[in-house]
């Protein structure tokens, strides 16, 4: 009997990619343009995953008048400037990251997708870049459907792939990622070398924790003979 398909759905900053020094980067000259207070590293760490709006509205913990559009303005604009200035070393991948996907592309039963707060141009600039944009068949970003934790872009994903709840798996750095997998009715994996706690991806009910890119194949393996 022919295997079913699965759709294996990557979030991209802190589980491909480690661009928390052009994240922060781009923070500071964000909080600095408004003179605003810089929170703390800690605390910009704990909303990378979410859309731009969502994301300073948090940091704005509600507060009547913090500039968020002027905020998304702003850090967009610094963004495509250190890109522009070719500041591509402060985006590396994650060790393991290209090996895995590349893997994975291979398989005859699995097709890959990503689901990220950045934007369609960011996450396919920087795909591109390490070599691995053409083995993702779906790509959701905050341009296509709400912010993570809606499980809109997971969705959207299946939809493209045309497969199941079942047969999918978001693989993620943050609780917000484990929400969206599970709103979606899809399973979830957490890597313990992004932005948020493993104890946190463990609570949110990951199905399991990854310490390296080498544990991920035998662990979804594990995952679709349940």
């Amino acid at each position: 009997m022919a295997k079913s398909l699965k759709l294996v759905v990557f979030d991209c900053d802190g589980t491909l990619v480690d661009s928390q020094h052009m994240i922060l980067a781009a923070m500071h000259e964000t909080y600095g343009a408004h003179a605003i207070p810089v929170p703390d590293r800690e605390t910009l760490l704990s909303v990378i995953g979410l859309s731009l709006p969502q994301a300073f509205e948090k940091l704005g913990c509600g507060a009547s008048g913090f500039p968020v559009a002027s905020m998304c303005d702003a850090y967009r604009a610094s963004f495509q400037a250190m890109r522009a200035a070719q500041m591509h070393h402060l985006e590396p991948l994650y060790p393991g990251a290209a090996a895995a996907v590349t893997a994975l592309a291979r398989r005859d039963n699995v097709v890959l997708g990503i689901a990220t707060g950045k934007s369609q141009r960011g996450v396919r600039n920087v795909l591109a870049r390490h070599g691995l944009l053409e083995h993702f068949i779906t790509i959701k970003t905050a341009d296509d459907a709400p912010s993570k934790p809606d499980p809109g872009m997971v969705l959207a994903a299946m939809q493209d792939a045309g497969v199941g709840a079942r047969d999918t798996v978001v693989v993620g750095d943050t609780v917000y990622d484990i929400a969206m997998a599970h709103a979606a009715g899809a399973a979830a994996i957490g890597v313990t070398w992004g932005y948020h706690p493993g104890a946190a991806l463990g609570a949110a009910g990951a199905f399991a924790l990854l310490d390296a890119f080498a544990a991920l194949e035998p662990t979804l393996d594990k995952l679709w003979t349940l």
